[in-house]
């Protein structure tokens, strides 16, 4: 983390922390000094103490916001003066509604050397009025992420409590060399698609020491969206998630199920789920073609789920009628050991695709002990292979049989 010999603070261009006043003016005339002085070794911008009340804003290159430790940067619920923007080329469209989509709220596009950290102060997106209009049918365009990064690097997110977002929390797409870390994320959990951390069509990317509680998955790897995410082309690689700790209706740890450009070299480790729809979810669908390879997840512990490990080649949505129904997505090389759960209805379904069966599914050490309902197999397989050691209860043939077990042999 670089230390900034510039400090500045809100209060410096006009910031009032009443959770009244409007505070854009001070933070875009802040952001702006920061981006035209260019001091050497970069800017610190400082929030003391107070609520500040904003419209969105942009980040710039060499900066660092840092939120003391009762400062909340606090997102206005006028909706109607929201700025939009262009969709993400490898999404086609917003991904709720046709058309553009809502500016993050904190954004950020082609950008590097950026910090957001302090004393655990608070970023609140206010989400509920964009929840009541997304239950209400209501919403015009797609709902504004809390944080976006698009096209930038050498990121680090630490240290910051991010409560309510309107959408997905923290979503770094087409960036490499990110950083989160010591965060929270909270939403209630009826909140709709308020995902935690989406690392999205992005390489080096670390995710750790974080509580994440939320309405929707609590990390979820992406890669864009059928065609439009295959003629981007843009893989996520390289991603490392570890020393986990949520809660979620959904899944804990996710691949997709927006997979398009491919997702490769994931590695997830130490994570402790509680109340989960699904604790390990590889997700994707016919349309979205894409390769899902070289995926580790080991020492998950997780409580009280609908399902402990889910694969499946029938999940998502498509963006329009263009997509190409021969597109087919390709699993294989996905290892999961060490695994622990209690309470755990249904232990787990991989059901891969007929004509692209998924391969070298590799399971070792998973015990998922609960209440199976009666006349139901604890597992449901269907188009895969690979290997099976040390589960309980013991999964399907297509993983236990004789010979199955060969692409599997080096890691279980």
């Amino acid at each position: 983390m670089r230390h900034r010999n510039d400090v500045i603070s809100i209060k410096d261009f006009g910031g009032v922390g009443d959770g009244k006043t409007l505070n854009t003016k001070a933070f875009r005339a802040a952001i702006y000094r920061i981006e035209h002085l260019r001091r050497r070794g970069g800017t610190l911008l400082y929030i003391p103490p107070g609520v500040y009340l904003t419209e969105s804003f942009n980040l710039t290159s060499h900066m660092t916001l840092y939120l003391s430790k009762d400062a909340v940067i606090r997102a206005t619920q006028d909706t109607g003066s929201w700025p939009l923007i262009a969709p993400l080329p490898s999404y086609g469209r917003g991904r709720e509604l046709p058309g553009g989509r809502y500016m993050s709220f904190i954004h950020a596009d082609g950008v590097h050397d950026v910090i957001i950290t302090g004393e655990n102060g608070t970023i609140d997106g206010q989400g509920e009025v964009w929840w009541n209009m997304w239950r209400q049918r209501t919403l015009q365009f797609t709902r504004p992420n809390l944080i976006e990064l698009i096209n930038s690097r050498n990121i680090i997110i630490s240290n910051v409590i991010f409560k309510d977002s309107p959408f997905w929390n923290i979503h770094p797409v087409y960036c490499r060399n990110v950083v989160v870390q010591f965060v929270t994320i909270l939403a209630p959990f009826d909140s709709p698609n308020t995902d935690g951390i989406d690392p999205d069509s992005s390489s080096n990317v670390c995710i750790e020491d974080s509580y994440i509680s939320t309405g929707d998955d609590l990390i979820a790897v992406k890669s864009g969206w059928d065609e439009y995410g295959i003629a981007y082309g843009r893989p996520s690689s390289g991603i490392t998630i570890r020393r986990i700790t949520g809660s979620s209706p959904f899944a804990g740890i996710a691949v997709g199920s927006e997979t398009s450009g491919g997702v490769q070299n994931v590695f997830a480790e130490h994570i402790n789920l509680y109340n989960m729809g699904v604790g390990i979810h590889l997700k994707t669908d016919i349309g979205r073609g894409g390769v899902i390879r070289n995926i580790t997840v080991s020492n998950v512990y997780m409580e009280k789920a609908r399902t402990g490990i889910k694969i499946a080649g029938n999940v998502g949505d498509h963006p329009d009628d263009n997509f190409n129904p021969n597109a087919l997505p390709v699993v294989k090389g996905v290892v999961i050991r060490d695994v622990w759960g209690v309470d755990i209805l249904q232990p787990g379904s991989i059901i891969g695709l007929k004509n692209s069966p998924f391969t070298g599914i590799c399971l070792s050490k998973i015990n998922l002990h609960g209440k199976i309902k009666p006349g139901t197999a604890p597992w449901k397989c269907s188009d895969v292979s690979g290997g099976a050691v040390g589960v309980s209860p013991w999964p399907c043939s297509e993983l236990t049989s004789p010979g199955q077990t060969g692409s599997c042999s080096s890691f279980i």
